[in-house]
């Protein structure tokens, strides 16, 4: 009997849209938000940090974070991912997908009330306890993008799959405007309540005592709607195909389903029980077959991985190196003045006030029109265009740089080609990255593959996020920042962005569409099934 002919997984696949299914959207999203709000809030922070952990006496301008502290602290969270996707990817294979997801959860909800703890008897020791603590929270946050595609993509039907896998990744929007939210209203509360100078006017005034109070409120608040969720996050039952097709329990993948959907539940129950013993049989083979590393996957799916794997990567290059110019939009329309006239809690209120913006009109809307648009044109359509209007809007920037922002009055469009970028990014490959690799490769190896895709695209954030950093310095040692050598300058990393896209386009002609097909059809695991079904009646039947 073919994967496919389980009644399980064809209820699963022609289920309507019912309210177990945005349980679990608002449960696995609520990972997400947690994911966005602990990743992105650390850059809200930094120049915090810098003021008060390394303010230099009679300097013109505030303290900053050295650029080795810098990077650490930023980055140290993307490694900690990436280390998460591969090993809890391969352990949701290993032991089931609702077995890790709550140990993801609980580490990311202890690990973000331990940042916020970090304490030192110097600024080394502070950012060292920081980091400790920060790889440990993206070791969690890393476990969450596959599981928590992996479980969406197995509980929807094939006709709104994608929708709400992307509704969880959507989540990520939420998390960052969050983010930005909490910075402000902690910052405007601590501004009223311990008021303080300009740098300019008083150097050493400007940053009262109580700002350190500051970062790690807004830190340990991460923790909140992890640990809200974690109930109903232990509550879930084991994914039907999870069990029928790996654990090889099609009875118990029955009576579990049965208790979430409104199926035919006796019917169900008494067919599964009757042909519970043949369908175990059938799901065997395919569950005994080749493996990762073997010849057969690399002939059926080899191609796909790699597809997903290198889109991902190109993808993230482009999508978070995108803060190399930020500064020259905040500082272009007046959100974020020169840091002198500013003081410390000042400077947080307007960073965050300037990412809250940026998530609201460029950032959320993108999401959501994938939700809306994903089950319609599919996965290709969307990722295709997505890197190429990224390409367009990116050479858009990088060609006329200096009349961008050089020119008074030409910052308008300037902002609004920014913006376009994030909106084809989030309406375009930043989704379908996520969703795609959920959807293509066997049950049993799923969870894995998505871990190594995911894993490929924080490889590519850490170098969008950090080779570009040094990369976007000015040719002209004298104008770098301070601690930094010269680089190619941002119009030259911009054209080296546009050729990430561009690639990233041609790689997306590896990925299959798997718009409005079962799981089991895009894996091939129907095919395995019944190949080891006529293999079995050849064995059976005399000749």
């Amino acid at each position: 009997m073919a994967a496919g002919d389980l009644q399980v997984l064809t209820a699963l696949d022609t289920a309507k849209t019912q309210w177990y299914h945005f349980t679990a959207i608002v449960v696995a999203g609520m990972g997400f938000f947690t994911d966005a709000y602990d990743l992105f809030c650390i850059s809200l922070v930094t120049k915090l940090l810098g003021r008060i952990y390394y303010h230099v006496g009679g300097s013109a301008t505030p303290g900053t974070l050295p650029p080795h502290v810098s990077a650490a602290v930023n980055g140290v969270a993307f490694v900690g991912t990436l280390s998460g996707q591969l090993f809890f990817g391969w352990l949701g294979d290993k032991l089931g997908r609702k077995k890790v997801y709550g140990m993801t959860l609980m580490l990311m909800v202890l690990c973000s009330v331990a940042s916020g703890l970090s304490f030192g008897h110097t600024p080394a020791s502070v950012m060292a306890t920081l980091c400790f603590f920060r790889f440990w929270l993206g070791f969690g946050i890393g476990g969450d993008y596959p599981l928590s595609a992996t479980i969406m993509s197995e509980y929807a039907s094939k006709k709104t799959r994608g929708a709400f896998i992307a509704a969880v990744f959507a989540m990520q929007g939420f998390g960052i405007m969050a983010g930005g939210l909490v910075a402000i209203v902690v910052s405007t509360a601590f501004k009223a309540r311990f008021p303080a100078p300009a740098y300019a006017v008083d150097p050493a005034g400007s940053t009262p005592p109580q700002a350190d109070f500051v970062w790690r409120i807004i830190l340990m608040l991460g923790a909140m709607p992890a640990a809200l969720t974690y109930y109903w996050r232990t509550k879930m039952p084991e994914t039907a195909r999870y069990t029928a097709l790996v654990a090889k329990n099609a009875k118990q993948a029955a009576a579990d389903m049965s208790k979430v959907l409104q199926v035919e539940i006796e019917e169900l129950a008494a067919q599964d029980n009757s042909n519970s013993s043949s369908r175990a049989s059938s799901v065997a083979a395919p569950a005994a077959s080749f493996g990762l590393f073997s010849g057969e996957f690399l002939r059926r799916h080899g191609l796909h991985l790699l597809g997903t794997s290198a889109t991902w990567f190109l993808l993230d290059i482009a999508f978070y190196s995108q803060n190399l110019f930020q500064k020259d939009i905040f500082s272009a329309v007046g959100w974020i003045p020169k840091a002198a006239t500013m003081s410390a809690l000042e400077e947080l209120f307007r960073i965050a006030r300037a990412q809250s913006l940026i998530a609201l009109c460029g950032t959320v809307p993108g999401y959501w029109f994938t939700v809306a648009l994903i089950d319609v044109v599919g996965r290709f359509a969307i990722q295709a265009t997505g890197f190429l209007m990224m390409t367009a809007f990116m050479l858009g920037l990088a060609v006329p740089y200096h009349h961008w922002t050089t020119t008074p009055g030409n910052h308008i469009g300037f902002v609004v080609m920014y913006g376009l970028t994030f909106f084809f990014a989030n309406f375009g490959p930043n989704a379908t990255t996520f969703i795609v690799p959920a959807e293509i490769f066997p049950a049993r190896l799923r969870s894995t593959c998505h871990g190594i895709s995911a894993a490929s695209g924080k490889l590519g954030a850490i170098v969008g996020s950090f080779g570009f950093l040094y990369l976007a310095q000015s040719r002209d040692p004298g104008k770098t920042e301070h601690g930094y050598p010269a680089g190619i300058g941002v119009r030259n990393s911009l054209f080296l962005l546009a050729g990430c896209n561009l690639l990233g386009l041609a790689f997306t002609f590896l990925v299959p569409e798997s718009k409005g097909k079962s799981l089991e059809e895009m894996s091939g695991e129907n095919d395995e099934a019944a190949a080891a079904d006529a293999a079995s009646y050849n064995r059976t039947v005399p000749v």
